[in-house]
């Protein structure tokens, strides 16, 4: 399988019309957070499927398709590169950990962290010094902070919350958007699958503090009675 091939037959699923609903629901306009991003037109099953056929694709080859203009050759790389970390021996996990944080800058969208951190970010770090994790969620990026919060999924999913804990309250003065609604998932997992009561023990702390949409987000699993007290602060 060739990275040309592989470009070929994304360009050949792709449409105009779903390259102008991808455009607008990813706000690529000017000042938005997406600003600039070019779309070909494909789902993200049409883009899952196909990459699951080139999962052998050479590393550079791989990267290099990170580096693309295209949002969904982007989106297609890191789908191979979560597929290839899965399957890869202790040296070839650290290789992709690397060159993953080596180019965040071309991770530059809330689907493309979304579909990645967790498995490359988090789950690398999972027996490991997580301190990155912390230099991440004080950067500058809205995307390196995003992918910060994002990664501590595979510690949810084994049932520690406790770096997602250390990176929302990291993240409770953030200003932008985005982060507010990545915390406020991560923390709603952390209800479903540690149990409510161990997410009230990070809330009743922070509540107060927390931004509305961080807030509202965390809460959402929450009976109707619970929610509204919350975000009446009467906790």
């Amino acid at each position: 399988m060739t990275l040309a091939k592989l470009k070929k037959e994304l360009r050949s699923h792709g449409t105009p019309e779903k390259a102008k609903n991808s455009a607008w629901f990813f706000k690529t306009g000017p000042g938005a957070y997406g600003e600039g991003d070019v779309f070909i037109g494909l789902t993200v099953p049409e883009q899952r499927k196909i990459a699951g056929g080139y999962t052998d694709l050479l590393i550079g080859d791989t990267e290099s398709l990170l580096h693309s203009k295209e949002h969904e050759f982007r989106l297609t790389a890191l789908y191979i590169l979560s597929a290839k970390y899965k399957r890869g021996n202790d040296v070839e996990k650290k290789k992709i950990h690397m060159l993953y944080l080596k180019n965040t800058k071309w991770i530059n969208n809330w689907d493309l962290v979304d579909a990645s951190a967790s498995m490359i970010v988090g789950e690398y770090l999972r027996d490991k010094d997580k301190a990155v994790l912390k230099k991440l969620a004080k950067s500058k990026s809205l995307w390196e902070r995003r992918i910060a919060i994002i990664a501590t999924y595979a510690y949810i999913k084994a049932g520690d919350p406790k770096m997602t804990f250390e990176i929302a309250e990291m993240l409770l003065k953030d200003t932008h958007d985005l982060i507010h609604k990545a915390a406020g998932w991560m923390l709603r997992e952390v209800g479903k699958r540690c149990g409510q009561d161990t997410e009230e023990s990070f809330l009743k702390k922070h509540y107060a503090l927390m931004p509305r949409t961080m807030l509202r987000y965390a809460i959402e699993r929450f009976p109707e009675k619970r929610r509204l007290a919350y975000m009446k602060g009467l906790i």
